[in-house]
């Protein structure tokens, strides 16, 4: 690989693994993201020994945010005939998993990046620092990944249609009151925190982990052919006249504001609206 991978692994003991997110400057999702975490997570289904799986961010006020529009050309087949679209095995994967997944949250996670988050079994965030957000229909799109799927079932069925026609993006104390993470903790106590709930439940029995999460799937996963439904309804969304002229207006902006509009997006998103 010519460019360092944008998602790095890393085993911490043989029960806990850590994967970081790592592309800078504001850690959008592009398909060599989506093939090395495929890889990642694939590979973990015959570890006899992992638990328990952290995911965190190495870039600044960024978790994981939403994917390149500009590659989505780039995004990978399934990877056989009939099979599902990869960023949905991604995320199937992680909820169905025998092992326990941690999302710790620092930082803004929209789009893609939330819909991997959601898809964690445990989503602890920085108090001051983490936002949250599905912005796809503000720019003429639609959640592809489990979005609208996970949502309601959390949030309920009108806070989901709020977060989700609203585009806007929600920070740590609503997202808590709301049920979008576990639980938010002061910055300065997130990594200690995960670290020490991560090492408590390595140290618990596997099997009697991995049967429990499959009791409470039970009641909460949505089906699997919904999912593949909204990855193939976002995917037509990409070539709609909606979305293309939106998209012509963020990137007229984002020239002229640089890296504001990231950390804005939800502003930003209104007032290209208001210009169509």
């Amino acid at each position: 690989m010519s460019q360092p991978s944008t998602v790095r692994l890393e085993r911490t003991t043989p029960q806990i693994a850590k994967i970081t997110f790592a592309n800078p400057p504001v850690n959008l999702v592009v398909p060599e993201t989506l093939v090395r975490l495929h890889e990642i997570v694939t590979g973990f289904e015959k570890d006899p020994d992992l638990q328990v799986v952290v995911f965190t961010s190495e870039v600044p006020d960024f978790f994981l945010n939403h994917f390149d529009a500009s590659q989505a050309a780039g995004i990978p087949a399934p990877e056989h005939e009939g099979g599902n679209p990869v960023w949905t095995d991604i995320v199937l994967s992680l909820s169905k998993a025998p092992y326990v997944s941690i999302a710790s949250i620092r930082g803004r996670t929209r789009g893609g990046g939330n819909e991997l988050a959601l898809a964690c079994d445990l989503r602890y965030a920085s108090r001051e620092k983490a936002f949250f957000s599905q912005p796809e229909v503000g720019i003429g799109l639609v959640p592809g990944g489990g979005g609208a799927e996970r949502l309601p079932r959390l949030l309920g069925r009108d806070r989901a249609l709020e977060a989700i026609l609203g585009s806007a993006d929600y920070d740590a104390d609503l997202a808590e009151r709301w049920g979008w993470v576990t639980r938010t903790l002061p910055d300065a106590e997130l990594d200690a925190f995960v670290d020490a709930t991560a090492a408590r439940l390595a140290s618990f029995d596997r099997q009697a982990l991995a049967t429990a999460k499959s009791q409470v799937n039970r009641a909460t996963l949505p089906p699997e052919a919904d999912l593949v439904a909204s990855f193939a309804a976002f995917g037509n969304t990409l070539t709609q006249p909606g979305f293309l002229s939106r998209a012509a207006g963020i990137g007229a902006v984002a020239a002229d504001k640089g890296l504001d509009v990231e950390y804005r997006l939800g502003e930003y998103i209104g007032l290209v609206n208001q210009t169509l």
